[in-house]
Formats: structure tokens, C-alpha cells, sequence
């Protein structure tokens, strides 16, 4: 059986997640698709919408075979870290591709890319050195950079402001540096930008736009034409039992909380937070009433607003930089749930797999799962600052069969 891999967070699962799903199948050729996906803490540092096990029957009951947990140390990391992280669970599994979206669509930019930045980086590290020295951002010194290095050599290179295109670089880095045999492929994004608004017009929004449009009306009807009907079903289930969906304004009490019973040197135990910071943390933790106005306060040109939230989730979680950092690859391959067809690609690849596959949590004492389970609680307890019921655990939730 043929696998094409995806790297995916469906958050929550929409149309435009569904058409590159088909996509994806078509231009493989692929019989099963495996999703790797993030748990319930994501890469630009936020709670997920839902929990896991609702996202992961929105995969399942729309076109996806396999749904395995990317860990929490890649799923919360930085771009090059996620992606890394994504590309060797989907190696160790021997899927034959990937399929990522992307801005531009095009396989052959980013290979130019990955050569003009892997053949210059001595240069390119210059560069953003300079710009950094210029006040810019590291983010925007990035692309200054980049953008001085293209003019180098006059090829078709991606555009590497837009945030699809700078993970499906990452992606293609990644295969290149394990020297892995998955081959890529693209698949272009359709109307909506991942930043944009959603639009009444329109059946494709981006996860971004349909979350804004829930937080701001509360209503769920109005995001019914933008996302598959089981997604749709499995929103009406979460909100049925647990009132709200989940942003960090929900947790805001607890994370003030976490914050504040810290002395500012213990604040930098934690990944991602750097010297410094720890005092406007706790300063602006005690005085802030929401998490907006909180954020307001610390956001600056040096700390952007994903760089926080990533460094806020792991206070909140309690992982700190020596957990972060001591892991480089993923140590297994944790199942969320599947299909029948995902379980006949399981009888017939298993014992090819070079990372053992895990299915009940209670099996293994891995510290790098401990990590995981740990998440979970901690996103579970602050579903029950404003829910009446708790979420199901890692112990106590066995892969879901569709």
C-alpha cells in the first residue's frame, strides 16, 4: 500500500484541509493518507480549539487513514524543530511521500530555496546578523536577508512571508538533512490566506479566520459552511459538553496564576524564556485582568506575539529548557486513532517501522511521552475552569477505530 504523509494541527479540520486531502491522494497516488498531528498545545503557542480526540475523528471521518501524536517538545517548538520532528515520524513509518500546502504550489522553488540558503549560509548568516544589528526583528531580519541573498542567483525561489510556505521549507530541509527517501510534493492553497477573514462568499476559510469568527460571535452556525459535516458535528459535541471553545483567554486565570507563584529566577528554568523577560512576566501577570491586556503589555519588537505564547506554554505546562533541548528526534509513534484502511497499511508495515508504534500510554514510561501526558492534564485542568465536565486522559483513551 502507497502512504502519503501530512503534517497537520485541524485546528479545527475545514474544507480546505478535505480538498488537500484528495489533493494529496491524487497526485501520490497514495491509498491511505497518515496525518502526523499536534496534540493539544500547538506550534504558534496556543491551546488547541478542541481537544486531540475531537480533532482526531474530524481527520478520520473526512478522508484521513492514520492519526499519529506529533510529541509536545516538536509540536510546540519553533518551525525547523516541528518540522524535523513531523518528517521522521513519517520516515520511521516508510511513507512512500508527503504532501504539504503551500502559497506557491510549485516543488521546484523550494528546492531552490533549500540549495541557495544551504550553499550561502555563511552569507546568510551575515546578513541577518546585520539586520538584527539594524533593529529588525528576527523574524524580519530573516527575510531581509533572504531577500538580498536572491538576487545572487536569478531562479524561482518561494516567498518567504507567507507562513505555509516558510513550514513547507522546513519540511523539505528536514528530508534533506536525515537523508530520508520520502519524496515531496505540494499542493497549493485555494482563497483563503492563512491570516485572512472568513468570507460569506466563499465555502474555503483559513482555520485562523474560522477561530476569529467563533471567538467573536460565539455562534457555531456561523462557520457551518466553512467545514466538512463531521467537523461540524464534533464542534456541536465539544461546545454541547463543554460550553466554550478553547483559546488562551480561557485559561487566563490559571496561566496568571502559574506566573505569579514564581520568583523571576525561577520563570527562566522554562524553554523559550530568555533573561529578562521574567520580570515584565510576573509585573504584568499580577495587574492584568485578561490575557489581551496582559499580552498588550509584554509584546514588543524583540518578544513577537508567537515567541510569547510559545514561552507562556511552557510555563504553563512546566517544561523546561533542559526537557526541550534533549530530545532531537521522536522516540516513538503514538497512534491516535484510525481507519480500516489505515489498519490494513498498520498489519501489512508494522514490523517495517523504525520506531516502536505505541497505542496505550500505560505501556511505556518514555520521558518524552511523560511529557505529553503531562500536557494533557494540564490542558485538561483548565478545560475545567469553565466546563462542567473534564476531557478524557491519555490513560484513559484508547486509539479511536473508525
Amino acid at each position: 500500500m502507497q502512504a502519503v504523509g501530512v503534517v497537520v494541527e485541524y485546528n479545527p479540520f475545514h474544507n480546505g484541509h478535505h480538498y488537500h486531502i484528495k489533493e494529496s491522494k491524487k497526485k501520490t497516488d497514495a491509498d491511505v493518507v497518515v496525518a502526523v498531528m499536534s496534540g493539544n498545545f500547538l506550534q504558534r503557542g496556543e491551546p488547541a480549539l478542541v481537544d486531540k480526540w475531537h480533532r482526531t475523528k474530524m481527520a478520520l471521518l473526512s478522508g484521513v487513514d492514520m492519526v499519529i501524536e506529533l510529541p509536545y517538545v516538536f509540536a510546540t517548538s519553533k518551525a525547523e524543530q516541528f518540522a524535523r520532528g513531523a518528517i521522521q515520524i513519517l520516515t520511521a513509518m516508510k511513507c512512500d511521500t508527503f504532501a504539504f500546502g503551500s502559497e506557491d504550489g510549485n516543488i521546484e522553488p523550494f528546492l531552490n530555496t533549500l540549495m541557495l540558503l544551504h550553499d550561502e549560509r555563511t552569507e546568510y548568516n551575515d546578513l541577518i546578523k546585520y539586520y538584527i544589528s539594524k533593529g529588525n526583528s528576527y523574524p524580519k531580519s530573516l527575510y531581509e536577508a533572504y531577500e538580498q541573498l536572491k538576487q545572487k542567483r536569478p531562479q524561482l525561489y518561494i516567498d518567504l512571508s507567507q507562513p505555509n510556505n516558510i513550514l513547507g521549507y522546513h519540511y523539505i530541509e528536514a528530508v534533506h538533512q536525515i537523508k530520508s527517501s520520502i519524496q515531496p510534493v505540494t499542493i497549493q492553497r485555494v482563497k483563503a490566506g492563512y491570516h485572512d477573514d472568513v468570507k460569506q462568499d466563499s465555502s474555503i476559510a483559513s482555520a485562523t479566520g474560522i477561530r476569529k469568527a467563533l471567538f467573536e460571535s460565539g455562534e457555531l452556525s456561523d462557520v457551518l459552511q466553512f467545514v466538512p459535516p463531521h467537523s461540524y458535528e464534533q464542534l456541536q459535541l465539544w461546545a454541547q459538553n463543554h460550553q466554550q471553545f478553547v483559546q488562551w483567554e480561557s485559561f487566563w486565570p490559571l496561566l496568571r496564576f502559574t506566573i505569579a507563584r514564581y520568583l523571576p529566577k525561577d520563570l527562566t528554568q522554562f524553554a523559550d524564556v530568555s533573561e529578562g523577560i521574567e520580570f515584565a512576566l510576573i509585573k504584568y501577570a499580577k495587574m492584568s485582568d485578561s490575557f489581551q491586556t496582559f499580552m498588550n503589555h509584554i509584546k514588543s519588537k524583540r518578544y513577537t506575539w508567537t515567541r510569547l505564547q510559545r514561552m507562556l506554554t511552557h510555563i504553563f505546562t512546566g517544561v523546561t529548557k533542559e526537557q526541550l533541548h534533549q530530545f532531537e528526534s521522536p522516540t516513538y509513534i503514538r497512534l491516535l486513532g484510525m481507519t480500516n484502511k489505515g489498519q490494513q497499511f498498520l498489519g501489512l508495515k508494522k514490523k517495517e517501522f523504525e520506531l516502536p508504534l505505541i497505542s496505550r500510554v500505560a505501556q511505556t514510561k518514555d520521558p518524552l511521552l511523560q511529557i505529553d501526558i503531562r500536557a494533557t492534564e494540564i490542558y485538561g485542568q483548565g478545560i475545567q475552569l469553565f466546563s462542567n465536565k473534564k476531557i478524557d486522559g491519555d490513560y484513559q483513551t484508547p486509539p479511536i477505530r473508525i
